[in-house]
């Protein structure tokens, strides 16, 4: 038999352990998986240039103009004038004209590396073995903020001869990893001072008012106030190394998102139905069957008695056939679940053009408690 002390201590480990256990949120996010500070984001970076080392598979100068004429603008900047007649008649095959294009990350420094994205824009057939020449990458405010410059990798690969061709993969663009150098930095307004703002990626106002509860109570009330369902305002220390710490505790407190809508989305392009959890049914009766209608034309020949005045003649004979498989009749009962609803389906054998009827069907009568998206 155990002891008092023994029991009472049992006692304050189990109402600890249920205490713990309580106060952790079941489907808990940190909030930086909720929310991003606002201003600080990557931007898009692009760039013109000229790749060269190809092995004949860079852009036919005859159909691309423009290749052979960055060509000659770069040899004049090199110093390099050559004379009008040999210019004319330029028609490098180891060149193609490229689009670069890179993410600048927030709070890139001059001196740091980014990767880059090179894509052919004329008729090259292949990027294989190329070299990015020195390009400029420009914002949208059109500054230059990196240069790139590289060898390129490919991952697909390609081969020709005799008329027959065979390719993995794409072959006209590849990745120069590291491939750009930051030249200018972009002020986010981070260090400047005063309150900062938290963008929601999911606007919501459960969500949001329970990420100003948590922050409250974590770091005092007062701290943080809701502007609306996406955006939340924190009072953030002047201190640029304060600001750090401060938005270090804010990242890592633990959040329960609201339960997201439930969702149908249907993609009538490819016949790509999902569903989102949450999705219910009300009482109804669904039939789905298909009808075929095949129309077939066979041409007989008509032969008359060879004694006879009669003309040789083609008669055209069609045969219709109209079939409608039995539709089997599925009933569902108010508050069946997704699982249920995906299970009697493929029982039947829907396909997914059938799955996107039924569920347009019965949205529009009004059975399926769900909001019906198509992109």
């Amino acid at each position: 038999m155990k002891s008092r002390p023994a029991i009472h201590l049992l006692l304050v480990l189990l109402s600890a352990v249920l205490l713990l256990a309580s106060a952790l949120p079941g489907n808990a996010e940190t909030i930086r998986n909720l929310a991003m500070v606002s201003g600080v984001r990557s931007n898009q970076l692009v760039g013109y240039g000229l790749v060269v080392g190809l092995n004949g598979t860079g852009d036919q100068a005859t159909q691309v103009p423009y290749t052979t004429q960055s060509l000659l603008n770069m040899f004049q900047r090199l110093g390099i004038n050559l004379p009008a007649s040999v210019a004319t008649n330029l028609q490098p095959k180891d060149v193609a004209a490229v689009m670069v294009t890179a993410h600048l990350p927030p709070f890139a420094q001059p001196g740091q590396t980014i990767n880059v994205t090179v894509s052919a824009v004329g008729n090259a057939s292949s990027l294989a073995g190329g070299t990015l020449l020195m390009t400029p990458l420009k914002g949208a405010d059109g500054q230059t903020y990196a240069v790139a410059q590289g060898n390129i990798i490919v991952s697909g690969f390609g081969a020709s001869s005799n008329g027959a061709s065979a390719q993995v993969n794409i072959t006209t663009a590849g990745t120069i990893p590291n491939g750009a150098n930051v030249e200018r930095s972009v002020p986010s307004g981070f260090d400047t001072g005063g309150p900062l703002q938290l963008d929601l990626h999911t606007p919501s106002f459960t969500t949001v008012a329970r990420i100003v509860d948590a922050i409250n109570r974590s770091l005092g009330y007062g701290t943080a106030e809701a502007l609306n369902a996406g955006v939340v305002q924190v009072q953030a220390p002047v201190n640029p190394s304060e600001r750090v710490n401060f938005l270090a505790l804010i990242e890592n407190l633990n959040v329960e998102p609201e339960t997201p809508v439930a969702k149908v989305v249907i993609d009538a392009r490819s016949g790509t139905v999902v569903l989102g959890q949450n999705v219910t049914l009300g009482s109804c009766a669904v039939a789905h069957g298909n009808l075929s209608v095949t129309i077939s034309q066979k041409y007989l020949v008509s032969q008359p008695n060879p004694l006879g005045a009669g003309q040789t003649v083609v008669v055209p004979q069609a045969n219709i056939k109209i079939k409608q498989p039995q539709a089997k009749l599925l009933m569902f009962e108010p508050g069946v679940s997704l699982e249920a609803l995906v299970r009697a389906l493929n029982a039947v054998g829907a396909t997914p053009t059938d799955l996107i009827a039924i569920l347009q069907a019965m949205k529009a009568a009004g059975a399926l408690h769900a909001q019906l998206e198509v992109i």
